[in-house]
């Protein structure tokens, strides 16, 4: 029997009844995603900044063991004891000995997540009875008062209200604090007062390392952190291997990145330089241990899939872009590393059964690499984890029919419309619900026997002089449910002097097999398809798609796939949005509305897919709305609609449940449009789903709108 995820699904469950908690999340998400956007706008180019960080971490973890070495060579020669430690128990071990060996009784600790990963706090004082260990980060002491994991990997305790925090607090000082700002700070500063001027030996991470001098960067916004480095006579840095970078010219690019990722600021309050420990009054003695940590870090450097992970500068962007982050929060969607980036990390370095735990929250809206400063391709990283662990527990009923979607839909266009009236049944779409977990709530697609590649032939036209020659993809919906759509798609571009042909035998995308982990029938259909086109690309054609997910595999899965063959990169680099094509290629500039379309007056609201956004964030597609007439307004949240490809047409939490609660803040903000927004346009089939079933809006695809 497959793993059912029984526990998933309560969390999530009671993720959704706290509609409070997760209010407060999604405006900390939404902050942290503004003010990043508001901070990148202010660089002189975004986009090469983000190159800059991807080559400086890449070329870090292709040159790790020799920057290990200098690292070591040079943070010793100033004097300091650099202890390179294979796991969690060697680093508790370490500290232990240190503090057995100093009579150490109270240890402070600043903001670490490489500590957090070994769970050194609780070994720590459990291997040492005597032994008092404090957070002195606001959110870490919250979370550690509270005996809870991170919530957020920047903002430990964002789940956490004013309230909760006077409360949390008038208990562990016996004293009563108002639920008032200014009273909390106050007491939080008194309650960490001893323990700064008094704790022997202070822990603290890293955020970068620099082999060029041997020293150590710690940023914070708080400066407990210079406290905790400066005032004990002991100082322990516990950091990952994979922070350790070669020059300080690279350093300050990370120390820029880091803020502008986390918060939206340039810099955080306080950059630590520790190089060397200098005597502190009449104490000279005074040391600095730096301990590196592996911790399952080798074992994923040597893993073609994961290894990328290791460019992470844990600035957390990665949840607040993340749709179901943001309405189920940490405790539910991860170990404790949270988020996207956390499930290629806990399956690394905590094991596939905690990280298969939530790996199945990720929709794979990639929405998680677009906002990644370092371009990490989390999506498919977190596809192999999904990977791993449907190998080992198999796959759910659902996932498994979903992934066949193309299989399906073959077979109920050859039997329409009979297929229709079956699949449309109360009776079946409660069999579907109750048997095979797919929400009798959700519409369903109709499907109709005549396909387009049917109808196909009868609409191709003989272009004398052609501008161009495309192959046009064809995916599922434009095949089976919507023919109509590829006949105008082709129809107009024919008409724009473009000669099309399609490719026989051409498969559908194959994104759901991704999607839910079928990596290896994810490949077979990538290599049939990317075989195909390659001829074709060869002849001078072009490739055009009217899904952005279409395309979106074409850029970019086929070539991770195929470990960028050739011809996958070939293909990728000759595959096109179809707005991108009318309007770039065939420099279309005289378009007009649809003939059923003259008295529609009012502003179209524009939703750009997840996908979508990989690609051009549909601004080609709002050229053509506009040169046609159109006045077009984009309206988004600035994360996904929830529908996901087919994961909002499952049953539950695990499902429909979670994907409407994803999209509630997209709904509301078209509902709330004044003057009303009447008509949507999108161009994913999916999303138009959603988008019905949430909004009081006419959803129509772009090419509906239009004519030449």
């Amino acid at each position: 029997m497959p793993k059912d995820y029984t526990n998933l699904k309560r969390k999530i469950t009671a993720a959704l009844n706290a509609p409070e908690r997760g209010k407060t999340l999604l405006v900390a998400v939404k902050r942290g995603r503004d003010a990043r956007r508001d901070q990148l706008a202010t660089l002189e180019d975004p986009e090469e900044f983000r190159i800059g960080i991807k080559e400086i971490k890449t070329a870090s973890i292709e040159n790790l063991d020799s920057l290990i070495e200098t690292f070591s060579s040079n943070c010793e020669k100033n004097g300091n004891k650099v202890f390179f430690a294979k796991d969690g128990k060697a680093v508790i071990d370490y500290i232990l000995d240190l503090a057995n060996k100093n009579n150490v009784t109270l240890i402070e600790k600043s903001k670490s997540l490489t500590t957090e990963e070994i769970e050194l706090n609780h070994h720590l004082q459990a291997e040492k009875k005597d032994l008092t260990v404090v957070e002195t980060d606001l959110g870490e002491r919250i979370i550690q008062l509270v005996d809870e994991k991170p919530y957020h990997l920047v903002f430990p305790a964002i789940h956490k209200t004013q309230g909760e925090v006077a409360e949390i607090f008038s208990d562990v000082t016996g004293t009563q604090i108002p639920d008032d700002l200014v009273a909390i700070m106050d007491a939080v500063r008194k309650h960490l007062r001893p323990t700064f001027l008094n704790s022997q030996l202070g822990i603290t991470g890293a955020n970068i390392a620099v082999a060029e001098t041997g020293s150590i960067i710690v940023e914070t916004n708080e400066g407990n952190a210079r406290l905790v480095s400066a005032v004990p006579d002991i100082h322990v840095v516990v950091v990952g291997m994979e922070k350790i970078i070669d020059t300080w010219d690279e350093a300050l690019k990370l120390v820029m990145a880091h803020p502008i990722s986390a918060t939206g600021t340039r810099l955080t309050n306080y950059v630590s330089i520790v190089t060397e420990r200098l005597p502190l009054g009449q104490t000279t003695a005074r040391e600095l241990h730096v301990i590196i940590l592996d911790n399952g870090r080798s074992k994923m450097r040597q893993d073609p899939w994961l290894k990328e992970g290791l460019n992470c500068i844990r600035c957390g962007a990665c949840m607040n872009a993340c749709p179901t982050y943001g309405v189920v929060g940490g405790h539910t969607f991860g170990y404790i590393y949270p988020g996207p980036i956390g499930i290629p990390w806990t399956e690394e370095v905590h094991g596939l059964d905690k990280a298969s735990e939530f790996a199945h929250l990720c929709i794979s809206c990639g929405l998680c690499k677009e906002i990644c400063p370092a371009d990490i391709d989390i999506p498919m990283m977190i596809a192999k984890v999904k990977e791993e662990d449907v190998e080992q527990n198999g796959q759910l009923t659902p996932n498994k029919i979903l992934s066949r979607s193309d299989d399906f839909a073959r077979i109920a266009s050859a039997t329409a419309p009979l297929s229709n009236w079956i699949i449309q049944s109360r009776l079946t779409r409660s069999f579907m619900d109750r048997f095979l977990g797919i929400e009798k709530r959700r519409q369903l697609p109709r499907f109709k026997r005549r396909t387009f590649e049917k109808q196909f032939a009868s609409i191709k036209k003989q272009v004398q002089n052609p501008k161009g020659k495309i192959v046009y993809f064809v995916d599922l919906v434009a095949n089976y449910n919507e023919p109509e759509l590829g006949v105008k798609a082709v129809n107009l571009l024919q008409e724009s002097g473009i000669e099309i042909v399609l490719a026989p035998k051409l498969k559908p995308s194959g994104m759901p097999y991704i999607s839910y982990g079928e990596l290896k029938k994810a490949k077979q259909i990538a290599e049939w398809n990317v075989n195909l086109l390659a001829d074709y690309v060869e002849k001078g054609y072009d490739i055009v798609a009217t899904e952005p997910t279409a395309v979106y595999c074409l850029r970019f899965a086929y070539p991770k796939l195929l470990d960028n063959s050739k011809k996958s990169t070939d293909v990728a680099g000759r595959s096109f949005e179809y707005f991108e094509y009318l309007m770039e290629k065939c420099e279309q500039t005289s378009l007009r509305r649809a003939n059923n379309r003259t008295e529609d007056r009012g502003t179209i609201g524009f939703h750009i897919p997840c996908h979508q956004r990989a690609l051009s964030s549909g601004k080609f597609t709002i050229s053509a709305l506009e040169n046609a007439g159109y006045r077009v307004k984009v309206i988004e949240t600035g994360t996904c609609c929830g529908m996901a490809g087919t994961f909002g047409l499952k049953k539950g939490p695990l499902g429909y449940d979670l994907s409407m609660a994803v999209g509630k803040p997209l709904f509301d903000l078209f509902n709330s449009e004044n003057p009303p927004i009447k008509i949507i346009a999108t161009e994913s089939s999916v999303c138009t789903t959603q988008l019905q079933d949430g909004t009081k809006c006419e959803l129509i695809h772009p090419l509906n709108l239009i004519s030449k």
